[in-house]
């Protein structure tokens, strides 16, 4: 069509509209879509096959040359497979809005016929004579009506009584015209995007590349909303969007991944696996967005998702959990959610959630998964049918004052926290595999609170029959039972050391002399220092008051040791190294083992 309307205002006329075959655009279509599909067989073939392979066969500096060329060349294949799908839905699009006026002019032109009425070459429509004149009674001459792109536009009829052939007329030239006008201005837009379709010269896919494939993506997104976008369950049910992807042919499935990959690998209840597959092609259409960008905060979430981005690609040694992306996003301070080990097949899945000052950065990144990879492969040797996730999916309280700004955080952002975090459990309990699969709630700092948050909305937290919580300062509720899943389901670490669980209600809190002398750390120590049960989020879940069982934990370093300040203390519960027996409690509660953790004397 392109040929005949290089713009939104060049003369496409009504016949070549009606004759435009969109089967050969949707054959196109079809073509590319198979070309995108070889390119992401090939990469799961390099990723899958090869590069264990190699890794398993071959030592050295020749074999390690080879991985990196295969890594590169599995890069190149996921662009291809991005590019080639990108092209697929463009083209779909188009034949979904030029079908659209084909079936508005179409009836248009069906009218006319009824009638008996002419559509010229330009689109006008003549009538003939009708109705009675006013005066003699005779009656009114035909005429020719032209049509009116945007409608309204039509002036008014005046004094004279009008041939009643006129507005008929009028309506189905302002179809056709309309009609024309739509599929025109539909032609120049896709023509745009195609062109803007190019595949980078050469063997590598520099980081430039990716920054022009995020701005493809979002253009293809832009013109086909009406085409997919629509369509996307929002605001249904997890259980709802499960069953609607479950419903889709292939090739949707396919269009939908390669324009949307953000919002698919985002949406609750959608299988792991494709969740996992949509956000790896998120994943470098972000960092390719936020190269294109200078400022601090893009930074620093940048050098997070090239960390992740490096973590899925490493071979994973033999036994190693297997690693899936469930989310990713810049929005706010960043989501990521990790699993080690598929949360749909297996029968035992944690979720934790990091607490203060946790954002997409590099310390999340190593530290914040490391913590979940630890307590998998711990779980996974206990009950192989094990994953543990790490879940950022809400904005933790930031403050430059770090540990200190516990004692002015407030509870907003745990209670929103919670709420995304209840739709992020109720979509695991949708897409497992198992009719009745243990799920624990694992909180730690203030995710410890956003857990306690999640508990008290309707219905409780779905799925979960064991709450963890670690270096609380408290949770919302002031007994255990209150939780929802019974005070003998919930399980508490608190190290000796670690001030977080010791920092008393805020009626309480007297910040002395000392205190402001040392700063932040020593409004910690003052804080400390309350002596009862009370913290600042509700009694503290590790005293007896409380009522939950109380694991052990190593008692940490002290705050304040001879030569140094620290809080590290208050890190240390999922680090097999350094806390075996918390690491170890955790891991057993995560395998569906609670029932055989050690119960230590309550505060």
């Amino acid at each position: 069509m392109s040929g005949r309307s290089g713009g939104a205002g060049s003369a496409l006329t009504w016949s070549a509209l009606r004759e435009v075959k969109c089967a050969e655009l949707e054959q196109a279509a079809d073509g590319w879509g198979r070309v995108s599909n070889r390119a992401d067989a090939v990469r799961d073939r390099i990723e899958g096959e090869l590069l264990p392979g190699l890794r398993d066969t071959q030592k050295g500096e020749a074999p390690d040359a080879a991985v990196r060329g295969l890594r590169r060349l599995g890069t190149n294949f996921q662009y291809i497979y991005t590019e080639c799908g990108l092209l697929r839905t463009t083209l779909n699009s188009l034949a979904h809005e030029i079908k659209t006026q084909q079936r508005v002019l179409q009836g248009a032109l069906d009218d006319a016929a009824a009638l008996r009425f002419t559509v010229q070459a330009d689109g006008s429509v003549t009538y003939p004579a009708a109705g009675e004149g006013l005066v003699d009674g005779k009656p009114l001459a035909g005429g020719t009506a032209s049509g009116v792109p945007n409608p309204g536009m039509v002036p008014p009829s005046g004094l004279v009584a009008p041939n009643p052939n006129a507005g008929k007329a009028q309506d189905i030239a302002d179809r056709v015209a309309q009609a024309v006008r739509a599929a025109a201005d539909a032609d120049w837009r896709y023509t745009r995007i195609l062109r803007s379709l190019k595949a980078h010269e050469g063997l590598g896919v520099p980081v430039a590349t990716w920054t022009d494939a995020a701005a493809d993506a979002a253009a293809v997104r832009d013109a086909a909303r009406g085409y997919l976008k629509d369509a996307i369950p929002h605001d249904a049910s997890p259980a709802e969007r499960k069953a609607w992807w479950a419903g889709l042919t292939d090739e949707q499935r396919e269009e939908y991944l390669a324009v949307y990959p953000d919002q698919i690998g985002n949406l609750d209840g959608i299988p792991a696996l494709v969740r996992d597959a949509a956000n790896r092609d998120n994943l470098q259409l972000l960092m390719g967005k936020l190269e294109g960008r200078d400022d601090a905060d893009s930074a620093t979430k940048l050098a997070a998702l090239r960390e992740i981005d490096r973590q899925l690609r490493l071979v994973p040694e033999v036994g190693d959990p297997p690693m899936y992306l469930l989310g990713i996003g810049d929005q706010g301070n960043g989501r990521a959610i990790v699993s080690y080990g598929n949360p749909d097949t297996s029968r035992n899945v944690a979720a934790y959630v990091p607490g203060l000052n946790t954002s997409l950065d590099e310390e999340f990144a190593e530290g914040d998964l490391k913590r979940a990879r630890d307590t998998a492969a711990a779980a996974r040797e206990i009950d192989h049918s094990s994953a543990v996730i790490t879940w950022l999916g809400y904005d933790a309280p930031q403050s430059p004052d770090g540990w200190n700004s516990l004692a002015v955080a407030g509870t907003a952002r745990a209670e929103a926290g919670g709420r995304a975090f209840n739709g992020f459990m109720a979509g695991l309990v949708a897409s497992n595999d198992h009719a009745g699969p243990n799920l624990t709630a694992i909180g730690h700092s203030y995710g410890s609170r956003t857990v306690g948050a999640a508990t008290q909305q309707e219905g409780g937290i779905p799925g979960v029959t064991d709450i963890v919580l670690v270096g609380s300062p408290g949770v919302g509720v002031d007994r255990a039972e209150d939780l929802g899943v019974g005070r003998d389901h919930v399980y508490v670490g608190a190290a000796e050391n670690d001030v977080v669980t010791k920092l008393p209600a805020s009626e309480h809190a007297v910040i002395s002399g000392m205190g402001r002398a040392l700063g932040p750390v020593g409004s910690l120590v003052d804080l400390a220092n309350g002596g009862d049960a009370d913290l600042w989020f509700g009694t503290d879940p590790a005293s007896e008051e409380f009522g939950g069982r109380r694991f052990g934990a190593d008692d940490g370093p002290p705050l304040i040791a001879p030569g140094r300040v620290t809080i590290d203390a208050h890190s240390q519960y999922f680090d097999p190294e350094l806390d075996s027996t918390s690491a170890g409690s955790i891991a057993l509660i995560a395998a569906g083992r609670g029932h055989e953790v050690k119960q230590e004397q309550s505060r």
